[in-house]
């Protein structure tokens, strides 16, 4: 693989890293005296640009019930559940490679191994991944969750446009894992770049039909959508990078800091 081609994934990581350092700076909790109720909720909701957040989480809103969940809907009501699970095993499959690239970044190399074992079992057994042969039932490794082993902290809580809710650390995670991603690559190198797109809008579709009912009981069981939103999406990204540990001490330590 030349230099060049391989020049948009460099590039995409460099703005990836760029953007952490810009919006990490606004990360900085605000008393080290733990007991003050601004440290508290810096610790439990750090949302300094929630007005900003609200309005995106509105327009979000908007867009799905004009289009997403209307779409999905239908999805599921047009294939079956053994078709839709296919789709779901084949997105999967094509992701496993990321997933195995964070795994050897974390240090954890018996889930890279389950990565790569499943991806080759599935793709030759498994009709390209539209089935799981190999049934590990492994976890989903992204870069957020490899930064935050690392020691970088999470940032401040962000709603993207289209794409939903983040923290900092989790939203140049994704740009970095689409940068990387082996399959993304390839597409890019043999000119075939909306392959990355038709991914995204795939996963979207499939995560939101599987989600209906689920989201429409949050939302009538919630006083304040966004913010029941915004605490199971952090609860959710610190259960995926405790990996099933009670507490963060029980990650392994694979900081940078010289000192360490």
């Amino acid at each position: 693989m030349s230099l060049r081609n391989l020049w948009p994934s460099i590039k995409g990581g460099f703005v990836g890293v760029a953007l952490f350092t810009l919006l990490s700076g606004c990360a900085t909790a605000p008393s080290d005296d733990k007991s003050t109720a601004s440290t508290v909720m810096y610790e439990e909701v750090y949302d300094p640009f929630e007005p900003m957040n609200r309005y995106f989480f509105d327009v979000n809103y908007a867009m799905d019930a004009l289009f997403l969940k209307p779409v999905s809907e239908i999805y599921r009501g047009v294939l079956p559940l053994p078709v839709r699970d296919s789709v779901r095993n084949f997105l999967t499959n094509l992701s496993q490679p990321i997933y195995f690239i964070n795994n050897v970044l974390q240090g954890d190399l018996n889930g890279a191994g389950d990565n790569m074992g499943a991806f080759f079992t599935n793709t030759f057994l498994g009709l390209g991944g539209l089935f799981d042969v190999a049934q590990l039932n492994i976890p989903e490794d992204d870069m957020g969750q490899t930064f935050a082993i690392w020691g970088i902290e999470e940032g401040p809580y962000l709603v993207v446009p289209v794409l939903g809710p983040y923290t900092t650390r989790e939203g140049v995670g994704g740009i970095v894992d689409w940068a990387i991603d082996p399959v993304n690559i390839i597409a890019r190198e043999n000119d075939k770049t909306y392959v990355g797109f038709y991914r995204w809008a795939a996963d979207g579709l499939d995560k939101r039909s599987r989600a209906i009912e689920t989201l429409d009981d949050i939302e009538k069981n919630s006083i304040d959508f966004y913010a029941t939103i915004r605490s199971l999406y952090r609860q959710n990204r610190k259960s995926k990078i405790l990996k099933g540990a009670t507490d963060p001490s029980q990650l392994p330590s694979m900081s940078f800091d010289e000192d360490s």
